[in-house]
């Protein structure tokens, strides 16, 4: 399997500094400390952790549905990342997951069981255990 690579430059102090990411794909951009904390300009990490659990969670959807007999034709997944302070240190507290997926042939229990299995076992999701992840899953 591969290993995935990108590479974070900071500069300056905390308050005053600034950021950019790049990822070998060239997936990049810049954030600050107000981009992250506060309501600036930028990206931040949690972005990029709530843009990596919504993909990883459709791909990992669709790839349980069409197990179940069930290929989807449509998942879309949004993924909300909060940080918040926590024992007096920032901390990535929780992840709101929503997902609304067109599936014909499926109905609402199955694919309520399905949905919620595949939040416990994407890889996303297994390497961010530590943070709370709840999920809306609703058919289209």
């Amino acid at each position: 399997m591969p290993t995935r690579l990108a590479t974070a430059v900071w500069n300056g102090g905390l308050k005053s500094g600034n950021g950019t990411f790049k990822g070998e794909t060239g997936i990049g951009g810049a954030y600050t400390f107000v981009s992250r904390f506060e309501q600036g300009q930028g990206t931040n990490p949690e972005e990029l952790l709530a843009a990596a659990e919504a993909s990883c969670y459709s791909m990992a959807l669709s790839g349980n549905l069409e197990k179940n007999g069930t290929p989807p034709t449509r998942i879309e997944s949004t993924a909300a990342c909060t940080v918040e302070k926590v024992d007096d240190k920032m901390t990535v507290s929780k992840i709101a997951l929503s997902v609304k997926a067109t599936v014909p042939g499926i109905d609402n229990a199955t694919f309520q069981r399905i949905a919620n299995e595949t939040k416990e076992g994407c890889p996303v999701s297994r390497a961010l255990k530590a943070v709370s992840i709840t999920l809306k899953a609703e058919l289209a």
